[in-house]
């Protein structure tokens, strides 16, 4: 049920106090145009959240992606999290991971036609795609990850909440996992609930909307996570779950929230055992001689899973054993919208970029 994971400080309560205060006149600011936010005259669709951790931001930034891109010239600006360059980077096939990030490196390698680039400054980024002569043809833009980037005003703003941790159930930094109060929502132009489960009753959807207490002009939407076929890394053969149920996994994660997966996977296989590490880590050989030590313990039929983001790490490791990585299996994530509502919400950001790009 909604909540289930989350887990808050009240004894860092106060502190929560003084931080929400500071956010509170920052948005203030914004509202009252002290602060500038800048509007540009391209269709630019943000996609972001409120909270720390992971809410399946990549996921929908690719649903989109799929979406647009047959129709549009589409491009995708992240800060680049973790990286080890500075300013603007326009990524290319050969544009090694540290300098761009995990997650956009990911995009990169699945979409070649898709302008991928990274700055954490949103307007230079921006301006640079609408004016630089290598991707001057661009004709949607989307931000991953800049809900809190304010000096940037996107034409569709995407707010996303966990299911399992909504916004209006956590506290504010430290005490809990919110960057802002949780009236920030009423920024947003659509509200998505992700990880889901399939089943939800209509007494549950009701129960959340309820709690999110959305304004008549924002529209709610609940999505799931949808699971492709699996690949291993050493042969890229492709095996569906079912094909494989009998087997004992080992889960390797880092990602922003591992629980949800983890739950899922027991569903499918004989066993599943997991080890969680930091949101964007990068492995080591000391983590790698750890999961062999954890992969001798499974008991056969065995095999490692996990996600496409660890898999962009993993790739970077010179000499990474052989007896890993033929029982690496590679899970890639995807979404779809719950209540039918894929077409609903297809039409409702297809019109937005159509109209919007008439108005050009």
């Amino acid at each position: 049920m909604e909540g289930e994971l989350i887990k808050t400080h009240t004894w860092l309560k106060p502190i929560s106090w003084i931080y929400g205060c500071v956010m509170h006149v920052r948005n203030l600011l914004f509202d009252w145009g002290v602060l500038k936010s800048k509007k540009y005259n391209i269709p630019i669709i943000s996609v972001g959240n409120i909270t720390i951790g992971g809410t399946g931001k990549t996921p929908h930034i690719e649903y989109l992606i799929r979406l647009l891109s047959p129709r549009y010239k589409v491009a995708v600006l992240s800060r680049g999290y973790k990286r080890k360059s500075k300013g603007y980077v326009l990524a290319t096939e050969s544009t090694p991971m540290e300098m761009i990030g995990d997650e956009p490196w990911q995009m990169v390698q699945k979409f070649p036609n898709v302008y991928i680039a990274v700055d954490a400054n949103r307007r230079n980024g921006i301006e640079r795609l609408m004016n630089d002569l290598e991707t001057k043809d661009v004709q949607v833009i989307l931000l991953d990850d800049a809900f809190q980037h304010r000096y940037v005003s996107p034409g569709r703003n995407i707010l996303l909440t966990d299911y399992h941790r909504l916004i209006t159930q956590d506290l504010l930094l430290p005490a809990g996992r919110l960057r802002e109060s949780a009236h920030g929502k009423e920024r947003a132009n659509m509200v998505i609930v992700t990880k889901c489960p399939e089943d939800m009753s209509p007494m549950q959807y009701r129960i959340i909307a309820e709690a999110l207490q959305l304004r008549p002009y924002q529209h709610l939407f609940f999505s799931s996570v949808k699971y492709g076929k699996m690949v291993n890394l050493h042969t890229h053969e492709m095996r569906s779950m079912a094909d494989m149920r009998k087997c004992n996994v080992l889960q390797i994660t880092g990602i922003g929230c591992p629980k949800q997966m983890n739950m899922d996977l027991v569903k499918h296989f004989a066993s599943v055992k997991s080890m969680d590490f930091r949101d964007h880590h990068y492995y080591s050989h000391t983590d790698i001689q750890a999961i062999a030590e954890e992969l001798k313990e499974i008991p056969e039929p065995k095999i490692i899973i996990t996600t496409e983001k660890d898999t962009t790490k993993l790739l970077t490791m010179d000499d990474l054993p052989e007896d890993i990585t033929k029982h690496i299996w590679v899970l890639p994530i995807g979404i779809h919208f719950l209540q039918e509502k894929n077409r609903m919400f297809n039409e409702k950001i297809t019109g937005y970029v159509q109209k919007n790009l008439r108005n050009r």
